[in-house]
């Protein structure tokens, strides 16, 4: 990984999959689990640190992890939605790192997400100007990958709720910049889902 920017990466792992009926974090995904997928992804980019939020099965899915260069962070409120695991993220980056510019919010039950995408968000982005990088999806929704500047930390810190970080989006509306990837930006939340996405792929 070239580190030749200052932005971490926070890869949202924590949810119980409940609709799914089993960890989708350990679910196959080509030669890899959609753990290590997410993890081998994010760090073939130009962030400068990758940090993993885990919370329902945090042991079960830590012990699949293959790569020991990220950082394993346990989200012990997870039942309180994505919300709080961005709040978690925002907050141990605050705690741990000197100097960083912005944090890229990534889902881990986002596959289709690639590293030239996600490298694509990090060269749009500016340093210092207050700058939200966001994913735009069908119809006009905007959400994750996203990339918060970092004096939106303590808002982030604020969150909670299934929202996400919609309502940081929505207050600072005019400094949100809108990228348009090139895939689906799906999410896999059933078996029915993965077993379309899995077969999409496979040809």
């Amino acid at each position: 990984m070239s580190q030749s920017s200052n932005i971490i990466i926070a890869i949202l792992a924590a949810g119980a999959s409940t609709r799914m009926g089993s960890p989708k974090q350990l679910l196959n995904w080509g030669e890899k689990t959609i753990i290590n997928h997410s993890i081998s992804t994010a760090r073939n980019t130009l962030a400068k640190e990758v940090i993993v939020v885990l919370g329902a099965n945090n042991e079960t899915v830590k012990s699949h992890v293959i790569d020991n260069s990220v950082s394993i962070v346990v989200n012990k409120n997870w039942k309180e939605g994505l919300g709080k695991s961005i709040a978690h993220s925002a907050e141990y980056v605050l705690n741990s790192y000197e100097n960083f510019d912005g944090l890229l919010i990534v889902l881990a039950d986002q596959p289709l997400v690639t590293s030239e995408y996600l490298d694509d968000i990090i060269k749009a982005f500016c340093p210092n100007k207050n700058e939200i990088i966001a994913t735009l999806y069908n119809q006009d929704k905007v959400g994750v990958p996203t990339l918060f500047d970092n004096a939106y930390f303590n808002d982030l810190a604020q969150l909670s709720g299934d929202e996400g970080a919609k309502s940081i989006l929505k207050k600072y509306m005019d400094f949100v910049k809108v990228l348009c990837p090139d895939f689906e930006n799906l999410d896999i939340d059933t078996k029915a889902q993965y077993e379309i996405l899995r077969n999409k792929v496979s040809k």
